[in-house]
């Protein structure tokens, strides 16, 4: 019966408390109730407690509980938005949000700067850039030579590093996304436009073209 039979039940949300996330993401109410139910189930797959663990969220996006993965990693730390080692509920509708197709392209951006700059120093690294990229290609099941992950690395940093610091900052970012779109492929999953009608597999499919532009 999983953590509903050994704990108290995870209770919903009010609805004063739907309205409110519905108005700061691309959701409506209608549509955050029905996450609710798929947060439920997530929360319950693995272990017994009331928010999506690392292994939850990885069978969920992945399909993988165990998967050692840079990218899944981050995109679970990214959602995990208070860093208590377990997704909550609202953390879950707005992090999720940043994925649906209404979502506005300055959140997407946000987001994506925030998947590369893994140490947080608001700045993406040449160092940063390569290990997302070993692992985007880990994740689609691709291996290249070394050479060409640096030939790759080169062409990003010759295009986004327009002060030549050897970092890329928020602004050259926002221009090089711009200039390069397929970068933000990753940043849109089509099924959150109507999650009332069938709850998303929530699968990433991670598209190795959007980075070598």
């Amino acid at each position: 019966m999983g953590c509903f039979s050994s704990r108290p039940k995870l209770q919903g949300p009010r609805y004063k408390e739907l309205v409110l996330l519905a108005s700061e993401t691309a959701f409506s109410v209608s549509e955050v109730e029905a996450l609710f139910e798929l947060y439920k189930s997530l929360c319950a797959s693995v272990h017994k407690g009331g928010r999506i663990y690392k292994e939850e969220f990885q069978m969920a996006i992945f399909k993988d509980a165990k998967k050692d993965n840079l990218f899944a990693n981050r995109i679970f730390d990214l959602f995990d938005i208070k860093h208590k080692g377990g997704i909550e509920f609202d953390d879950f509708v707005r992090a999720l949000s940043v994925f649906h197709p209404n979502a506005p392209k300055e959140d997407k951006i946000d987001f994506s700067f925030k998947l590369y700059d893994l140490d947080g120093t608001g700045f993406i690294e040449r160092q940063e850039v390569k290990e997302m990229l070993i692992a985007l290609l880990c994740e689609s099941g691709i291996k290249l030579a070394d050479e060409t992950i640096e030939l790759i690395l080169d062409k990003t940093f010759k295009e986004a590093d327009f002060n030549h610091d050897e970092k890329i900052d928020k602004t050259e970012w926002q221009v090089f996304v711009t200039r390069n779109p397929s970068l933000l492929n990753i940043m849109t999953l089509p099924y959150l436009r109507d999650v009332t009608t069938s709850f998303p597999s929530f699968v990433f499919h991670s598209e190795v073209d959007e980075i070598d532009t």
